[in-house]
Formats: structure tokens, C-alpha cells, sequence
């Protein structure tokens, strides 16, 4: 998995995993943020969170037409300050007034924006570091890797903005709102660390920074592929195809910050006890991906004192755990944005588990294809909320929950619901999302990389503004009304990519 990998992958991923650390810390508390801070509905709340997202995800198709013009670096480095910028001004405790309201559009048009110019420029760069014979075979397992870095730093985020807005609240004194603000400015510190790790290896990486277009003059550019008009017509109709599939996905995915969210706040058990209530320490999580890739270690290593060390970690992060759990001591406390550290947590944990099945497929000839991936993966994002209908059974409306709450009469479900349910999207995600961007990555005609890689964020641009339809039924429906509009779309759209298979596989 790691073997054999330039150096310039790790140093992109890592920066990837700071500025990503920063965002889904942001993201976590988002639309509690808006709902507190503005009294917003929960309508409104969705559609601001969706709007939001959609920039974040459209605008790098922006930017990568201006990267294959001006080349990726430039863009990148453009990108990470608009970024800072917009963090920063997102962290400035303004009230909940006309000025702050104005403020805080202004922050999330500055933040998509350099999230356009940065996010899908830097995953291209990583693209084109497979581009030589040398590393061709291995794009797969580096989208792997690129895309568990990303998730060590969304793993700690939900921890980061919890425990941040309740240091500002108990050792500063700060109001609950103005806490928010704190939170939000651990983005700017991630931001610094990101663009620390950025410029310091740079080496590793700055012969994939510029343009798909050699430099006039520079007889050492790399040769781009020629490819028949046929052919290029061929992969972008491939592509979109999968676009057009993709949408619904993140529709459904992307609710783990809006309707998920308000299912964890307003219908979920804020306390656990043994085991249960570990899961919600972030430190025992890291040491269950101890535990995993120590096993795998073991199993893989081919030298004694490589087996040593992985058996030595297992049992440090096995005793670990022991100690966690003789000495934490009753029920363990949580708020609903920690929940969505458990999606982060299944990747870097199944990333291997993932690429073992799937290697050993691959030995024997019967990997699926990646658009075959992409259509399983739909299947089990259906199952994932089909989950959320068994537990929404019998639930009363999110209206008349409300009024229980304020009668002090209300019931919660186990968190075990959202939990499994995180558990199974994650799964559909690792078989869609890292292998769509290689997909992307291997098709997209070579004079179209940048903007083809911008079409998979459009259309998962698309897709985010779509998760504001769940927030609007958000009220006087059953649950299990919301979560089927969602089961529906995603069945619908594997049955679609199954019905188009021999032209995706045709080009793959």
C-alpha cells in the first residue's frame, strides 16, 4: 500500500490533511452555528449549508480551467491564502446582527473560492505524479492514501471545535455563540501548519506544478497524449455519465452536516456508558487504527523486526484501550457535531481492509471495474439509510419532538443508529469517492485534466446543494419519509450507472 510511493504523495496529502483538519472543524458546527448564532430555521440553516457547499465543490471546476491555463502551483498557493483570509474573518465574534450576518457571507464566498483554486488543483497534482510508467500501476492505492490523509484530519476535527468552544466557554468566560468563533479559528492555525508543510517540500512535488501545456521553449516538457477527436468526445461523455450519477451520492452523503446533524442533536441519547461511551473519545479511536494496521503489519511484514514493531504496537494500543476502559468511570457526555467524527474514523480504519479485498480481487482477475465501484457504492448508500428509516420508526415528527423537548418529555434513540449508519455510508464512499477521482484522474483527456477534475466538484457541487431538499422536509414529516426520499434517489442512480456499465468500461 505505502511501498514504492514518490515522496511528493505524502507531502501533498499532508498538506491536503492540514487545510482539511481546518474546514470539517468549521464544518462540524456549521449549522448549529446558524441556528444558534441567527435563530435561522432549519430550512434556512440548510440551504445557507448547502449554498455554501455547492460553491466549495463548483468553484474548483473554476479553477481548474485557470491551472490549465496558469499552471497548478500558482493556483494552489492563491488558493491557501483566500482561505486564511476567509477563516479569519470567519473567527471575528461579531454578534448576530446585520454586520455579522454580512461578515459571515462575505467568509464563506472567500473561503469557496480558495477552496476552488486550491482543493481540486492539488488532487491533480497528485494525478500527474502517476503519470510515468514508473508509477503508473499505483494511482489507485495513492488516491487511497491521499484520500485517508484527508480523514486523519476531518478525524479530530469535531473533537477540536467541541473542546475549543468549551476551553472559550469555562476558562475565558465567553457566551455559547462567541464560542463558535473560537472554534472557527482553529481553521486559521490549520491553514499555517498546511501551508508550512506546502512550501517545505516542495521539491518533492514542483515538477508537477505547472500547466498541462509545456512552456514555449522548454524542450524537457513532458509529451503530452494525443488523442483522436472520437476519443476525447468518448471520455468526456464517459465522465459526465458518472458525474450525472455522482450528484446523488453526495446529496445523500453530505447530510452527516445537516440532517444527519439534526438527528443527532434533536433525536439521539447525548450519553453512553463502557464501551459505547468510548467511542466517543477520539484518542480511543486512534488507537483502534493502531490495532488495525499493526494486524495488517504483522501479517504483511516480511522481516522479524518489522513483525516485532507492529506486534509491539498492537499491544501498546490494545493496553491503551484497557486502561481507558477500567478507568473511565459512568455515563460519558457528547454533542450531536462529535458524531461526525465516526465517518472519518471508518476510512483511515477500512482503508486497508478496502484494499485488501480488492487486491486480492485484482490477483485474481476479478476486481471491479471503477464505474462498477461507483454503482456498488450507490447500492450501499441506499442500505445506509435504509438504516436511519428502521431507527426513525415510531419517532414523532422533528416539529412535534421539539415541543416534547421544551415539555421536558421527550425519548431519544441509542446513538448506535447514527453510528451504523455513518459505518455503512463509509463504506459506500470508499467504493465511490477515491476511485471516482482516480477514474477521473486516468480518463480525463490530457488537455482537459484541470477541468475535468473541476466537472466531478461540479457535480458534486450539484449534489450539495441538493442536501437543502431533506432540510426543507425537516418538520412536520415522519422521519422515515426524509430518509426514503434519500434510499429512492440513490437506487435510482445505481440502476442508472448499470444500464450505461459497457460504455464507462469501455473507456476505463
Amino acid at each position: 500500500m505505502f511501498e514504492g510511493q514518490p515522496k511528493g504523495l505524502y507531502a501533498l496529502a499532508l498538506a491536503n490533511t492540514g487545510e482539511r483538519f481546518g474546514y470539517y472543524t468549521m464544518l462540524a458546527i456549521f449549522v448549529l452555528f446558524l441556528k444558534a448564532n441567527f435563530g435561522l430555521s432549519p430550512g434556512m440553516a440548510g440551504t445557507i449549508y448547502s449554498t455554501f457547499l455547492a460553491l466549495v465543490y463548483f468553484l474548483p471546476f473554476i479553477g481548474g480551467i485557470l491551472a490549465d491555463k496558469f499552471g497548478y502551483g500558482k493556483m494552489v498557493t492563491i488558493g491557501i491564502i483566500a482561505m486564511f483570509a476567509g477563516y479569519v474573518l470567519l473567527a471575528l465574534p461579531l454578534g448576530g446582527g446585520t454586520l455579522a450576518l454580512v461578515c459571515m457571507f462575505a467568509a464563506l464566498l472567500v473561503i469557496s473560492a480558495g477552496t476552488g483554486l486550491f482543493k481540486g488543483n492539488l488532487q491533480v497534482m497528485v494525478g500527474n505524479l502517476y503519470d510515468t510508467p514508473e508509477y503508473a500501476s499505483k494511482r489507485d492505492s495513492a488516491f487511497s492514501i491521499f484520500y485517508m490523509a484527508i480523514n486523519i484530519g476531518a478525524l479530530f476535527a469535531p473533537t477540536a471545535a467541541e473542546e475549543m468552544m468549551k476551553y472559550a466557554q469555562t476558562e475565558w468566560g465567553v457566551s455559547v455563540n462567541d464560542s463558535y468563533h473560537f472554534a472557527f479559528a482553529v481553521a486559521c492555525v490549520s491553514l499555517i501548519i498546511s501551508m508550512a508543510i506546502y512550501y517545505g517540500c516542495r521539491r518533492t512535488f514542483k515538477h508537477v506544478e505547472g500547466s498541462s501545456k509545456p512552456a514555449k521553449g522548454d524542450v524537457k516538457a513532458a509529451p503530452v497524449e494525443e488523442l483522436s477527436p472520437r476519443e476525447t468526445k468518448d471520455r468526456i461523455i464517459a465522465l459526465c455519465l458518472v458525474f450525472a450519477v455522482v450528484i446523488f451520492f453526495w446529496m445523500a452523503f453530505h447530510q452527516n452536516g445537516l440532517t444527519l446533524t439534526y438527528f443527532a442533536d434533536e433525536f439521539t441519547a447525548k450519553e453512553a456508558t463502557g464501551w459505547g461511551g468510548m467511542m466517543f473519545n477520539v484518542w480511543n479511536l486512534v488507537a483502534v487504527i493502531f490495532i488495525v494496521y499493526a494486524l495488517f503489519s504483522l501479517f504483511q511484514s516480511k522481516t522479524g523486526r518489522a513483525k516485532l514493531i507492529s506486534g509491539l504496537v498492537f499491544i501498546a494500543a490494545f493496553a491503551f484501550l484497557g486502561y481507558q476502559y477500567t478507568s473511565t468511570g459512568g455515563e460519558v457526555s457528547f454533542g450531536a457535531p462529535i458524531f461526525q467524527q465516526f465517518n472519518p474514523f471508518f476510512v483511515v480504519a477500512l482503508t486497508p481492509v478496502s484494499m485488501a479485498i480488492f487486491g486480492s480481487l485484482a490477483k485474481k482477475g476479478k476486481e471491479p471495474s471503477a464505474p462498477r465501484k461507483i454503482g456498488l457504492g450507490m447500492l450501499v448508500a441506499a442500505l445506509g439509510y435504509i438504516v436511519m428509516m428502521a431507527g426513525s420508526f415510531g419517532l414523532p415528527t422533528p416539529v412535534e419532538q421539539a415541543e416534547a423537548i421544551s415539555a421536558s418529555t421527550a425519548s431519544f434513540v441509542s446513538p448506535n443508529w447514527l453510528i451504523s449508519t455513518y459505518l455503512v455510508l463509509t463504506f459506500g464512499e470508499l467504493l465511490l469517492s477515491p476511485m471516482g477521482i482516480s477514474f477521473v484522474s486516468k480518463v480525463a483527456p490530457p488537455k482537459y485534466k484541470g477541468m475535468m477534475m473541476g466537472g466531478w466538484f461540479v457535480a458534486t457541487a450539484i449534489g450539495n446543494y441538493l442536501t437543502a431538499v431533506a432540510a426543507w422536509i425537516w418538520g412536520d414529516l415522519p422521519l422515515y419519509v426524509v430518509w426514503g426520499v434519500l434510499v429512492g434517489l440513490c437506487l435510482l442512480s445505481a440502476i442508472f450507472i448499470f444500464s450505461v456499465m459497457k460504455k464507462l468500461e469501455k473507456v476505463a
